[in-house]
């Protein structure tokens, strides 16, 4: 085995490349580092020395990284988790290492996952945190570079490639309507689509599952109201003729007098909600704790 080079080789170099990598900025990178921005510019320096290669050249919009410095991330992103791994143990303990899991998830998901997580796994004993953000449009570019650990999202539409990911939990549509209102218990499509409705921007201001499921029979519905939330949508509807769209699990938690939960029409099919990682990560130990926790989770929502 030849170590001439890996003697004179500072592996926190290379943790501080990774990272630098991922965030593509030098004030973003020394913040999860815990190190100051003059220090992680000092390590960048002595990077670039060592493989005679700039690795991250400053433009407009950040670094950006050359070629030598992506062959080196794509080799750092398996090498460095298997190290990890090697001086830390086979398995993660939860109460006895420190970590935070960065997870995106949409609103639905959100409220669904997060109260069993809490009731479930986050023990005095356990020294694990759950950080979970806004799904948004560069979710997945975030995953990629590993701000993200665990993205949840439905299975509808495409999944860039080369992320893996499991079922979660299956999931049904309910519509919620004001308690006075004439709708029958299960609405017919003419029912759903005569009447007007408020709509939940999970995606580019699209509740975009519904929209497909009823695109899928050439119709459309009428939306006159557009929030953010699922949780706005269903108080928004008390005292109205309007119909907002959600989720079984979200319409049985709601205890409002003023709403009453119906079904949709037979067209508005159910679907699965999905968790979703990066491939680096799959034989993590911190990450497969954190995947296993999730999936028993999905069993209990």
């Amino acid at each position: 085995m030849r170590t001439t080079q890996l003697r004179q080789l500072d592996l926190n170099l290379l943790v501080v490349f990774a990272v630098m990598a991922e965030e593509r900025s030098v004030s973003r990178a020394s913040v999860r580092l815990l190190l100051s921005q003059p220090a992680v510019s000092r390590a960048l320096q002595r990077l670039r020395a060592m493989f005679r290669d700039d690795l991250l050249v400053r433009t407009p919009g950040g670094y950006e990284l050359t070629p030598m410095g992506q062959r080196i991330q794509r080799e750092l992103e398996t090498m460095l988790p298997r190290l990890d791994r090697l001086l830390g143990g086979a398995k993660f303990q939860p109460d006895q290492e420190a970590a935070t899991f960065r997870i995106a998830g949409t609103d639905n998901a959100c409220q669904v996952v997060c109260p069993v997580l809490c009731r479930r796994f986050t023990s005095s004993e356990s020294q694990v945190a759950f950080n979970f953000v806004t799904w948004h449009e560069g979710t997945y570019k975030d995953l990629e570079r590993g701000r993200l650990d665990l993205v949840l999202n439905a299975d509808e539409g495409p999944m860039p490639a080369p992320f893996r990911s499991a079922v979660l939990y299956e999931e049904e549509f309910s519509c919620i309507v004001a308690q006075e209102s004439d709708y029958p218990d299960v609405l017919t499509l003419e029912q759903y689509l005569s009447a007007r409705h408020v709509v939940v921007g999970v995606q580019g201001g699209q509740q975009t599952i519904p929209e497909k499921r009823l695109a899928a029979v050439g119709c459309k519905r009428e939306g006159v109201l557009r929030v953010p939330y699922f949780s706005a949508a269903m108080a928004s509807v008390a005292g109205t003729d309007l119909i907002a769209t959600t989720t079984r699990r979200l319409a049985e938690a709601e205890h409002d007098p003023a709403l009453r939960s119906v079904r949709p029409p037979p067209e508005m099919s159910g679907f699965n909600y999905l968790m979703i990682w990066h491939p680096r990560l799959e034989t993590d130990a911190a990450h497969v704790w954190l995947r296993e926790t999730m999936g028993e989770v999905g069993k209990l929502v």
